[in-house]
C-alpha cells in the first residue's frame, strides 16, 4: 500500500513493473482488519497493560494505555489503510489521496508501532522504532516483489528495486543500530533490560543470523550488477530479506514473553497460514484480471 502511495506521487518504472504483484497484496489490506479480532479477544493475555493496569503510570494507563483507546487507535489505523489499499489497489487514488494517504501513515504507523510491539513491554521506549517498523515493511514488500515478480521485470526496473532494497535496508540497518547506540550510551536500567532479554545464547544467535542472512549477504549481492539485472538473483535476495526480517521480528517479540516456545510455534504457523492464503488471493486476483482483459 505504501509503495503504491509513494508511486502515486513520485512515478517511475519501478511502480509500473511492481504493480501487478503490488496491487493484489495491497488489496489484502482489509484481511488484515479481520486477522487482527483475534488480537482484540485475548488483549489481557497479551499485553501487561491490559491484564493489569497499575503495571505502568497511572496517568499513561488512564489516558494512552488503556483498551478503549487501544482499540480506537487500532480501528482507524486498519480501517483507513483498508481504505488506501482497496483504492489504489483498483487503480482510483489520485496524487492529492496518495500524499494525504502518506500523511496518514506516518501518523498510523507512529502510534501501531509502540501500541502493538513495544507495549508488550510497557517499560521500554525507542523514538526511532515506528520509522524503523515503516521502512521494513516496505523493504519486505519489495523483497516480495523481488521474489515473485521478476519474470515480469525489464533490467532497468529490475535494478530500480534493487536499489530501493538496498535504501530500505540500509534504513532498517541504521534505525536498529543507532537504537542500540542510544540505549548503550543512556545506561539506562529498563534499556539495558530489553536488550539483556534479547541477547542471551538462543536470541543472540538468531539476531546474528538475522543479520548475516537478512542483512549483509543480501546487501553483498545486490552490490553486483549482474545481480541487479538477475531474475534468479532478486529472487534470492527477496527469499533471504523475508527470512531476515522473520527473525528479526520474532526477536522483537517473542523474548517478551514467558511460553516463548509456544509463542514461535504459534507465530510460525500463522505465518504460514497467511502466506498461503496471500498466495491463493494473488494468484484469484491475477486470473480474475485476466478475465476481463479476455
Amino acid at each position: 500500500m505504501t509503495l503504491l502511495l509513494v508511486h502515486g506521487l513520485t512515478g517511475g518504472r519501478w511502480g509500473v513493473a511492481a504493480g501487478p504483484i503490488l496491487r493484489p497484496l495491497a488489496a489484502m489490506m482489509p484481511l488484515v482488519t479481520v486477522a487482527f479480532v483475534p488480537i482484540l479477544a485475548s488483549l489481557t493475555s497479551i499485553y501487561p497493560w491490559a491484564a493489569d493496569p497499575g503495571s505502568v503510570k497511572p496517568d499513561v494507563a488512564s489516558w494512552y494505555l488503556s483498551q478503549p483507546s487501544f482499540i480506537l487507535r487500532a480501528l482507524v489505523a486498519l480501517v483507513g489503510w483498508s481504505v488506501l489499499g482497496v483504492t489504489f489497489a483498483v487503480g482510483a487514488g489520485g496524487r492529492l489521496l496518495a500524499a494525504l494517504g502518506l500523511s496518514f501513515f506516518g501518523l498510523m504507523i507512529s502510534t501501531v508501532a509502540v501500541d502493538w510491539f513495544l507495549s508488550v513491554e510497557p517499560h521500554y521506549v525507542a523514538t526511532a522504532f515506528p520509522a524503523m517498523m515503516a521502512v521494513q515493511q516496505m523493504m519486505a514488500a519489495l523483497a516480495v516483489v523481488a521474489m515473485l515478480g521478476t519474470l515480469e521485470l525489464e533490467d532497468g526496473a529490475a535494478s530500480d528495486i534493487a536499489s530501493l532494497i538496498i535504501a530500505t535496508l540500509l534504513g532498517v540497518v541504521y534505525l536498529e543500530y543507532m537504537t542500540f547506540v542510544v540505549a548503550w550510551y543512556g545506561d539506562l536500567p529498563h534499556k539495558a533490560h530489553w536488550f539483556l532479554k534479547r541477547s542471551t545464547d538462543p536470541w543472540g544467535a538468531a539476531l546474528v543470523v538475522a543479520f548475516a542472512a537478512g542483512a549483509v549477504l543480501p546487501f553483498a549481492m545486490l552490490l553486483l550488477r549482474k545481480t541487479r539485472r538477475s531474475r534468479a538473483g532478486l529472487r534470492i535476495v527477496g527469499v533471504l530479506l523475508l527470512i531476515g526480517t522473520t527473525m528479526h521480528l520474532a526477536w522483537l517479540i517473542v523474548p517478551a514473553f514467558a511460553a516463548q516456545t509456544k509463542v514461535a510455534v504459534t507465530g510460525i504457523g500463522l505465518l504460514v497460514v497467511l502466506t498461503f492464503a496471500a498466495i491463493l488471493f494473488g494468484r484469484g486476483t491475477t486470473f480474475a484480471e485476466a478475465r476481463r482483459a479476455e
